[in-house]
């Protein structure tokens, strides 16, 4: 993988991101962040909270605001986004203007619905199927226009799918 090479994971919630950022990062030997935990420290506050206490527009001016610290602070050369990130224009510009790859990871909503209800992680613009489905189902369309696309299918491993983004990106 060429040194200057960085690349960006989206996707729905639930898809996989973290994991698959974390076995990259390892096959690679790279370092990762993830915005999701970069924006809980940085605020010192649970996602979940921000959005149940302040709203979601406040809580897409933070994400934003730690995007941008983000990717021009940090030196991790696997970035995995929130599952909202990416469908913000201003965001996948910055991420586009700082020369980053952007990895879309699409399953099924029923394999995201699964993750999301045995995660522990609270998940407040998905407190029920048919709120979750709907945000699935506008998303997809944004989704698309990362630069690359791998089938997250059930039973597959974030390892695996890992190993095929290296295969095929790099």
């Amino acid at each position: 993988m060429p040194e200057q090479t960085r690349i960006a994971l989206t996707g729905f919630m639930g898809v996989g991101k973290s994991s698959v950022a974390r076995h990259l990062a390892k096959l690679l030997g790279a370092e990762r962040a993830d915005l999701d935990h970069f924006i809980e420290q940085e605020t010192k506050r649970r996602i979940a909270d921000i959005i149940t206490e302040d709203g979601i527009g406040r809580y897409r001016e933070i994400e934003a605001e730690s995007l941008v610290k983000l990717l021009n602070e940090s030196s991790a050369r696997i970035i995995s986004l929130g599952g909202g990130t990416w469908t913000i224009e201003e965001n996948r510009e910055m991420i586009k203007r700082h020369g980053l790859t952007t990895v879309w990871l699409e399953s099924t909503f029923e394999h995201c619905w699964q993750n999301i209800r045995k995660s522990r992680k609270e998940r407040p613009l998905a407190k029920d199927r048919d709120t979750a489905m709907k945000l699935f189902e506008e998303r997809q369309a944004v989704y698309c226009l990362a630069d690359w696309h791998f089938i997250v299918r059930p039973g597959l491993s974030s390892y695996a799918v890992a190993s095929q983004i290296v295969e095929e990106v790099f």
